[in-house]
């Protein structure tokens, strides 16, 4: 629910838009695509497999059925050209880091959100509305409205801003842990490193980044 009413305000979601179901439905973002699409009153458009295969296919496809808001890796979007996207008013990269070359392309002429999040904090934490023409890498942006980010070094101690550290995400959309895997899930989901509050938990997502000085997150790597 934190996530639908999140992404459905983030991404301009009305009775009139058109999503794609780009994802196979195991992969966490089809989530996003069904539930934020079909609680705004929208129309969720499917297509077989082979006509989502990237690059011309897939192209005629956004052609076809007249899509409106797409979520897409940016490996999947270097595959396109600007005649595939006619009707596209939202475009959504995820999953992948996106270069400042595909930023840069495809934020003139629509909206391009960098989003950002692991499937154990379902689906999305972070969103970045791309300015429109050159620009840098994105960063992975501000936290959702339900996310609350910390950056930690390895004793769990925050860092300055500027500073690279561990990104620990919190909030309600936090999973409850790994399917009989006790000892992983006590690893990776940890009570509040600060008040050590047993009730509220974090994920540690094993991911480096830093914040800022305008605020944004911008991802470094893994550990």
């Amino acid at each position: 629910v934190c996530l639908v009413e999140a992404q459905r305000e983030a991404f301009g979601i009305t009775p009139d838009s058109r999503v794609l179901q780009f994802s196979s439905l195991s992969f966490d973002a089809s989530v996003s695509e069904i539930f934020v699409t079909l609680a705004s009153g929208a129309t969720l458009c499917l297509a077989d497999a082979w006509r989502l295969s990237p690059g011309r296919q897939l192209g005629q496809t956004l052609n076809q059925l007249r899509i409106t808001t797409v979520t897409l890796p940016p490996s999947i979007l270097a595959l396109l050209g600007e005649a595939d996207l006619p009707y596209v008013q939202t475009l959504v990269v995820a999953g992948e880091r996106c270069s400042s070359e595909l930023a840069s392309r495809w934020s003139v002429g629509r909206r391009l959100i960098n989003a950002y999040g692991p499937t154990e904090a379902t689906v999305c934490a972070t969103l970045y509305d791309c300015p429109e023409g050159p620009q840098p890498a994105p960063p992975i942006g501000q936290p959702l409205p339900h996310c609350e980010l910390l950056i930690l070094d390895p004793q769990q101690r925050p860092v300055a801003d500027g500073q690279v550290g561990e990104l620990y995400i919190g909030g309600p959309s936090v999973a409850r842990g790994y399917r009989h895997r006790p000892e992983l899930t006590a690893a990776k989901f940890v009570p509040h490193p600060h008040t050590h509050d047993t009730a509220q938990r974090f994920y540690r997502s094993g991911d480096r980044v830093r914040r800022r000085g305008d605020g944004n997150i911008e991802f470094v790597g893994r550990i």
